[in-house]
């Protein structure tokens, strides 16, 4: 097994962005994290390669800034596995493309039944990866042999899987829908955070009262800015399951609190005053949370719309099964076809009159891209008009 050097230093890092500006060709850029130990999302390794250039494993903690290599590399195409999870931490150190080739996307857009990073390479390269590693707490160091191995494949085999894909999109006549969706995979603003996150908490349907509710909400409020001071993940100092079991034991002293079997975690016997604190807290604010969230959602779930708009219902009904045509005879998976999200507020509030260009209009206002309103509004269009046919020919109950 080759030995991997992980660059750690300014001056290493300095002479690395030389050489990979002399290389040639599409770059592979890879990230790892420790999702489930840490309560950040940072890198905490970056993986590059380009031809010419070689395999370059980055230190982010260490080298800090990535400003001189996205100077040198921000005219190349990045090419990344499953992009839209890698670009918010690259970003956050400075590396930020203006143009990726997304295999993972790629083979999605391909028709390809499974799109694991593994799975893609063997079926085009007829190279097994073992993907061991992809959970593993990246934040360790020194980092393990192994662990390294892992990492310099993932970027090593890149390009020629991008290659290869390219090749089949061209046959396939998919490249310029493949490049619109990575131009919308770069363009995604991050989602805002929810008006309530504390009622993320797994299990919270289990709470009852408006009381309880809010000494959840203050257990969840206190732990999440524990876990953020601390850079550990929220689970591992107490899991939701503990904090729930907290709550529903309802104790009236520290105590008791410190009684409950069930309050389990790294956390939970040696913060004890810490939660305790905030059960007071949600024992004494007048600031009660509604039983019932306010997420800002207009549009109710779609199981509902048979008995609260039936008429929206058989609109819905009806595009799925065109949509469900359309994915079949192109290859391409419904929810990149269009997403399900998409076609309910359609369907919820369609515009009038019902036409291919009127639907066309409200898809794009919606942030459908060009090839996806070219291939369903006309088919969306034919389905609301025939379901309000069907609708107004149906007989009416006597009254």
């Amino acid at each position: 097994m080759t030995e991997r050097h992980v660059i750690e230093s300014r001056d290493e890092y300095l002479d690395a962005v030389r050489t990979i500006a002399a290389g040639s060709g599409p770059i592979a850029v890879d990230a790892e994290r420790a999702s489930g130990y840490r309560y950040s999302q940072r890198a905490y390794l970056i993986q590059l390669y380009r031809r010419g250039a070689g395999l370059f494993l980055f230190d982010p903690p260490a080298i800090g800034r990535f400003d001189e290599l996205n100077e040198a590399i921000a005219p190349a195409e990045w090419v990344l596995h499953a992009a839209s999870q890698d670009l918010a931490c690259l970003r956050e150190v400075g590396l930020d493309p203006v143009r990726i080739f997304d295999t993972e996307l790629a083979a999605r857009l391909l028709g390809f039944p499974r799109v694991g990073l593994g799975t893609v390479v063997e079926e085009l390269l007829g190279i097994h990866l073992a993907k061991e590693h992809s959970a593993a707490d990246w934040s360790t160091r020194p980092l393990p042999t192994t662990w390294l191995e892992y990492a310099a494949l993932d970027v090593e085999l890149l390009v020629d899987v991008r290659d290869k894909l390219a090749d089949m999109l061209d046959e396939g006549g998919k490249r310029t829908i493949a490049a619109e969706e990575f131009e919308a995979t770069l363009a995604r603003q991050p989602k805002l955070q929810r008006q309530d996150p504390w009622r993320r908490l797994s299990g919270l349907n289990t709470v009852r009262g408006a009381r309880n509710l809010a000494i959840a909400r203050e257990l969840w409020l206190e732990r999440d800015a524990f876990a953020r001071e601390s850079d550990i993940a929220p689970g591992r100092l107490v899991p939701d399951s503990s904090l729930v079991a907290a709550v529903r034991a309802e104790p009236r002293s520290r105590a008791a609190l410190a009684a409950v079997r069930e309050f389990k975690g790294r956390a939970s016997r040696s913060e004890l005053p810490r939660w305790w604190a905030a059960i007071e807290r949600g024992l004494t604010t007048d600031d009660l949370p509604p039983i019932r969230g306010t997420s800002g959602e207009t549009m109710p779930p779609a199981r509902s719309w048979a008995e609260r708009n039936p008429d929206a219902d058989a609109r819905l009904k009806a595009a799925r099964t065109s949509i469900a045509a359309i994915s079949e005879d192109l290859a391409i998976p419904i929810e990149n076809l269009l997403t399900p999200e998409l076609l309910r507020r359609v369907a919820w509030n369609p515009p009038e009159p019902v036409t291919a260009e009127t639907i066309g209009d409200a898809l794009e206002s919606l942030s459908a891209r060009p090839w996806q309103i070219e291939a369903t509004a006309q088919a969306i269009a034919s389905a609301f008009v025939e379901s309000s046919q069907l609708a107004s020919e149906a007989p009416k109950p006597e009254s």
